[in-house]
């Protein structure tokens, strides 16, 4: 049950095609954090097992430890004391902060591009608006050109037409 329910995860997160190139990096990173916790807990427990002071030494345990590891919380209260549970631990830090330094610079990169559009709506919302202005301009100015130009070359005639015919 469970690999099918992390392979429908994983399709999930990578599968879209319209989505950009950093939220499938996030979302990739996150899986194979996910898979590093779980296999890590698993890992450590068995690197720990028998070992003088252990204190991971159940899995439940051991994944409450992995999760502190993994966000860099580190509590202290779980620790692994065999070299390969502080091998397996070092992976586990090391995934943990490289997925949430994607994670942080996905959601960034989107902030920033949702702003750039904003901008870019505006810009484009501001040069319609001049374009519009000065066309509205031209017109008003064609049409007083076109009432003094008539004016001025026959005077006392009425606009329609010549006086007096």
């Amino acid at each position: 049950m469970l690999p099918g329910f992390l392979t429908r995860a994983v399709e999930l997160l990578l599968g879209r095609e319209g989505r950009s190139l950093h939220v499938k990096a996030a979302g990739g990173a996150t899986a194979v954090l996910g898979v590093v916790m779980l296999v890590g807990s698993w890992a450590v427990v068995a690197a720990e097992h028998g070992a003088r002071g252990a204190n991971l030494t159940s899995y439940p345990r051991a994944l409450w430890w992995s999760i502190e590891t993994a966000t860099t919380v580190g509590y202290g209260d779980f620790y692994p004391v065999t070299l390969w549970g502080r091998v397996v631990g070092t992976v586990v830090m090391v995934v943990g902060i490289t997925t949430y330094g994607l994670v942080t610079a996905a959601l960034a990169t989107w902030f920033v591009g949702r702003e750039q559009r904003r901008r870019h709506h505006l810009a484009h919302d501001a040069e319609q608006l001049g374009e519009e202005t000065v066309r509205a301009l031209h017109e008003r100015f064609d049409r007083l050109e076109r009432l003094v130009g008539g004016k001025g070359e026959g005077a006392g005639e009425s606009p329609g037409g010549s006086a007096g015919r």
